[in-house]
């Protein structure tokens, strides 16, 4: 059954984005680090977590966000070519709150529903990378591999606030199934050809 790893909070603070010899700095709260204990989840997301850029991440729509802790070894791996590093990624290195295991994003639908205890979250839509994953994950093609891959995680809605506990498994309850993570990733890696393969 899928169970939540990990819950992650961040606050907004300067993160270089750009070129080394180029690079400025932006405020993100991208850079996320695991809680411990019971955590508050209200509707605009988890107690403690910032954002910089509520057109992005946050708001009612995207208050919490979800990635699978599968893709993580894809992101390893990805990094050590790219960046000739080896190194293991924490918890919440991706941004989430909400660190997954067995539950992917070809699972989901929008409109479906997870609960986790009294907790209930409604899928509603991919993550849409940009230059501040980029920036995080220290190369620029980070993009062009979130989006080639599919492995975006998912954002949520708070439909019933609740505590939250990492360890916690989680229950889908279907929603319409019209409009699949899978499909909307399709169609926005379509739309990008262009601007992914010069």
């Amino acid at each position: 059954m899928p169970c939540i790893l990990s819950i992650n909070v961040g606050l907004v603070k300067p993160l270089m984005v750009g070129p080394r010899e180029r690079s400025q700095s932006v405020m993100s709260a991208i850079d996320k680090a695991p809680l411990s204990g019971t955590v508050a989840v209200n509707r605009l997301g988890i107690r403690g977590d910032e954002r910089a850029d509520m057109s992005v991440h946050g708001g009612l729509d995207k208050a919490v966000y979800l990635y699978p802790h599968e893709h993580y070894a894809f992101w390893v791996a990805a990094r050590e070519r790219v960046l000739h590093r080896q190194e293991s990624l924490p918890f919440g290195f991706m941004g989430e709150n909400l660190t997954t295991e067995g539950l992917l994003e070809t699972e989901l639908w929008i409109g479906d529903r997870l609960e986790i205890g009294e907790l209930l979250l409604e899928v509603t839509e991919p993550r849409a990378p940009c230059f501040k994953f980029a920036a995080r994950m220290g190369y620029a093609q980070a993009i062009k591999h979130m989006l080639q891959s599919g492995f975006t995680g998912v954002y949520l809605k708070v439909i019933t606030p609740a505590d939250l506990v990492a360890g916690q498994t989680i229950c889908i309850k279907p929603g319409l199934r019209e409009v699949s993570i899978a499909d909307i990733n399709r169609q926005r890696l379509k739309g990008r050809q262009r601007d992914l393969f010069p």
